[in-house]
C-alpha cells in the first residue's frame, strides 16, 4: 500500500471523528425535557388524563406564549426561592393561561372528533428527575366514544426555542387495553387500538435514534473498535459494554437507583478519554514493537492479562453509561410490567444500531490491519487520539459547566 493511500486513510479517519465532534455541546444530550401523561378511565364516560410536566420550562412557555409577565414572575421567584405550595399557587392563580397552554398542545381524538378538556382540581407539585414537576388533571368529554382514541402531545416544540427534542411518554389503561408510548415531534400521535408492535416500535426507534444522536456513545464505541485487536476481542468487549449498561439503564429508568446528572456525564466523558487514551499508551509503550499487538493474546478468550483488564474497565464504565441512556430517555417511573417491555425493547433499539456500527467498521479495520499493518495502527491511533481529545474536552465542559 502506498504512502499516499496510507495518508488518504488516516486523514479519513481524522475527518470522521472532527465531523463527529463538530458543534456538539458539553452534553451530547442537549437540553431536552420529558413530559408525563397517564390516562385513564374519568367519570361519567369521560376519559381523564394526568400530565406531568417540568415545572420552570411550563412556566417560561406558558408565560410567554400567553404573554402572561405576572405568571412569569411569580412562577420564576417560586421556581428560585419558594417551594411546592408557593409553586403550585403560582400555577392556580394563573391557570387559564397555563391551562389554555396545555390543551393547544395536547389533545384527545375519538373517531376523528376532538374531545372537550376540563380541568380537574388544582395544579399540585412534584418531583421528578430530581426537579419539581406540575400535575394536572384533565377530564376529556367525547361526543362519540368509539374505538379509535387518539392522544397527540405537541409539548414545548422545538420552536419555542427553550428545549430541543421533547418527548411525552403515555401510559394508558383504557377500555381493557394497557400500554406505553413515545411520542416526539417527528411521531407526536399514537391511537390506543394500534397493534402492540406498533407501540414497541417507537420505543425501539428511539433506542436507535439516541445512540446516533448521542456522540458520546459513539465516541466510546470508535475507542473500544480502535482498541480491539480480533473478532472475538470486541464482541467480548461490546457484550460486557451492553450486559453492564442494560443492568444500570433497567434500574435508574425503573426508578430503584438514582445518580445525578452533574455526575453521570463527567464520567460518560471521563471513560471515553480512557478507553481511547488506553490504546494509545500501549502503543507509545510498544513503539517500534507496537505491531505485537496485532497477535498478543493467547489467554482464555484469546485476551492477555491487559485484555482482562480492559475488559472489567469497560464493564465499570458501562454501568455509568446506562445511567446515560436512562436520563437521555427521561423516565423514573415505579415498577410495571408495561414500562418494563417498552423499556427493553428501547434497549435493544440501542443494541441493534451499536452492533450494526461494530458490523459496519470493524471488518474495514481488520482487512487494513492485515493489508497494511503500520497503517492500521496509524489509522487506530488517530481515532484513539481524537475520540481521546474529545473526551477530555467534554469532561472539562461538563464538570466546570462551561
Amino acid at each position: 500500500m502506498s504512502q499516499r493511500v496510507r495518508r488518504t486513510i488516516v486523514g479519513i479517519t481524522a475527518a470522521v471523528i472532527a465531523f463527529l465532534a463538530a458543534g456538539q455541546p458539553a452534553s451530547a444530550h442537549g437540553f431536552t425535557s420529558t413530559a408525563y401523561v397517564d390516562v385513564a378511565e374519568g367519570h361519567e364516560g369521560h376519559i381523564r388524563t394526568k400530565l406531568r410536566l417540568e415545572y420552570d420550562l411550563f412556566v417560561v412557555s406558558a408565560a410567554d406564549y400567553e404573554d402572561d409577565d405576572p405568571l412569569f414572575e411569580t412562577g420564576n421567584a417560586a421556581f428560585e426561592t419558594g417551594g411546592a405550595e408557593e409553586q403550585s399557587a403560582a400555577l392556580n392563580a394563573h391557570a387559564e393561561s397555563a391551562v389554555r397552554y396545555v390543551t393547544e398542545r395536547f389533545s384527545v381524538t375519538s373517531d376523528g372528533t376532538k374531545c372537550t378538556p376540563t380541568r380537574v382540581g388544582d395544579f399540585t407539585i412534584g418531583r421528578q428527575e430530581g426537579v419539581p414537576y406540575a400535575g394536572l388533571l384533565l377530564d376529556w368529554a367525547c361526543s362519540e366514544r368509539g374505538d379509535d382514541l387518539e392522544v397527540r402531545s405537541g409539548l414545548f416544540p422545538d420552536a419555542e426555542t427553550y428545549v430541543k427534542g421533547t418527548k411525552t411518554i403515555v401510559t394508558y389503561e383504557l377500555d381493557g387495553r394497557s400500554g406505553s408510548a413515545a411520542l416526539d415531534a417527528g411521531h407526536p400521535s399514537f391511537s390506543i387500538g394500534q397493534a402492540w408492535y406498533e407501540r414497541f416500535w417507537e420505543f425501539f426507534r428511539l433506542g436507535g435514534e439516541h445512540l446516533l444522536t448521542g456522540v458520546d456513545h459513539i465516541l466510546f464505541l470508535l475507542a473500544l473498535i480502535a482498541g480491539s485487536r480480533r473478532l472475538r476481542e470486541i464482541v467480548l468487549v461490546a457484550t460486557s459494554f451492553t450486559l453492564a449498561h442494560s443492568v444500570t439503564f433497567m434500574l435508574a429508568a425503573l426508578g430503584l437507583v438514582d445518580a445525578p446528572a452533574g455526575i453521570v456525564e463527567p464520567v460518560i466523558a471521563l471513560s471515553i478519554a480512557v478507553v481511547a487514551g488506553w490504546h494509545l499508551w500501549r502503543l507509545w509503550r510498544r513503539r517500534s514493537h507496537a505491531a505485537d499487538l496485532e497477535t498478543a493474546g493467547r489467554g482464555h478468550f484469546s485476551l492477555d492479562r491487559a485484555g482482562w483488564t480492559r475488559l472489567g474497565v469497560v464493564f465499570c464504565f458501562g454501568l455509568v453509561h446506562g445511567l446515560g441512556f436512562a436520563g437521555a430517555l427521561g423516565i423514573d417511573e415505579a415498577w410495571s410490567w408495561t414500562l418494563l417491555w417498552s423499556l427493553l425493547v428501547f434497549n435493544v433499539g440501542i443494541e441493534t444500531v451499536q452492533l450494526t456500527i461494530i458490523a459496519a467498521l470493524f471488518p474495514l479495520l481488520i482487512v487494513l490491519r492485515h493489508r497494511a499493518p503500520t497503517a492500521g495502527l496509524r489509522a487506530t491511533g488517530v481515532i484513539s487520539a481524537g475520540v481521546a481529545a474529545m473526551g477530555l474536552v467534554w469532561f472539562v465542559q461538563r464538570t466546570f459547566g462551561i
